[in-house]
């Protein structure tokens, strides 16, 4: 979030979002107990804007909405600081921030104008204003594939029709698209089905245990970049990646991920597993980290530079790669918890092949320079 944890101590920040009544309640009870028992210390935030309104402050008694959401979003921000300020203080060294929605929840509540203007209000850009957290997890809406058990009754700020919640689900994914680590755990199977999954993905992104990504690749014709770019389900980041000399097995790399001067780092490591998979960790780096990481670049491979557009379709979130020295094609990838889930290709987008066995496309062959 707002500010960097000590060496002592790890502390991360995950959301768990989604329409309404896509199952958020529960699931913090389900992570309460799996957290819990793995280890570490837990600090759940409750959602701001339902504290808001039961509070009697809602869009209705503020003389405008727009009011509103900047109280809602002044608030979210206060609670979170205080909040870390809270997991700081925990005896654990481990410690998971669980928050009941973010601060881009707010968003599709909101013109493009306003959130443009309460941005410019709290010095603070989209990048960073999203990105800040370490994962999120959307739930969507059971009124999207579990229309029998859509109800409003089990939160009395929720008022929405099966219509509704489904146009506010899809707005509120919008919302978060471009984030680094965005999963999305639809209503493909039961209610305990769709928990057991969200836990997985969770824990995955905590390494508990260490993650396993199935990562899928396509060539695909050169993307028509102005559909992307107006497509609300997308956003577009630019993506320096480097490769660190090797450490034992493992694969290190660092990135610089951002837009317009705004950017997050991180330090991925990465090595093979029995499954064919890969197990990979990945951690937030402070800038002055990252700088002095780039130190122990590998001198046998040069960065790699790629402008990146992060796009979500119906329930997948895919990524389209364009590497300035490619012409006439580009590179999608989507990963996946599950190697035998479905991959429904978004129809603007035109296959060449897969290459997801071919290692020509490893960003790390890529990388390698030619003697």
């Amino acid at each position: 979030m707002s500010e960097a944890p000590t060496e002592q101590k790890r502390i991360r920040t995950i959301v768990i979002t989604g329409g309404p009544c896509a199952g958020k309640t529960t699931a913090m009870s389900w992570l309460q107990n799996a957290l819990s028992s793995s280890g570490f210390g837990v600090v759940f935030l409750s959602e701001t804007c339902t504290e808001l309104i039961t509070s009697g402050i809602s869009s209705h008694t503020c003389k405008d909405n727009f009011s509103f959401q900047q109280i809602q979003v002044r608030y979210q921000l206060e609670r979170e600081n205080l909040y870390l300020r809270a997991a700081q203080a925990l005896s654990s060294d481990n410690v998971v921030i669980v928050l009941d929605r973010g601060s881009m929840d707010d968003k599709p509540y909101m013109t493009e104008a306003e959130f443009a203007a309460i941005l410019k209000e709290l010095h603070q850009d989209e990048v960073s204003f999203r990105d800040k957290y370490d994962a999120v997890f959307h739930l969507v809406t059971a009124a999207k594939g579990a229309l029998p058990f859509y109800t409003t009754a089990n939160n009395t700020a929720r008022e929405e029709s099966p219509e509704e919640a489904i146009d506010l689900d899809e707005r509120t994914l919008a919302a978060w698209a471009g984030h680094p680590h965005l999963r999305i755990i639809d209503n493909s199977t039961d209610f305990n089905g769709k928990m057991l999954r969200l836990l997985k993905e969770v824990m995955a992104a905590l390494g508990q245990p260490e993650p396993t990504e199935h990562a899928r690749r396509f060539l695909i014709e050169y993307p028509d970049v102005q559909w992307l770019d107006e497509n609300p389900n997308c956003r577009r980041v630019e993506i320096v990646q480097t490769y660190l000399l090797p450490y034992m097995d493992q694969v290190r790399r660092i990135c610089m991920r951002g837009m317009d001067n705004s950017y997050i780092y991180y330090k991925t490591t990465q090595r093979d597993a029995p499954d064919g998979g890969r197990m990979e960790v990945e951690e937030r780096l402070r800038a002055e980290e990252y700088f002095t990481l780039l130190k122990e670049a590998d001198p046998n491979f040069h960065p790699i530079r790629k402008t990146r557009y992060c796009l979500v379709d119906d329930v997948q979130s895919f990524e389209v790669d364009l590497y300035p020295n490619w012409q006439g094609q580009a590179l999608l990838q989507v990963e996946l918890s599950d190697p035998k889930a479905q991959v429904h290709i978004p129809e603007n987008l035109h296959v060449i092949k897969e290459v997801t066995d071919d290692s020509a496309y490893d960003n790390r062959v890529m990388a390698r320079n030619k003697a």
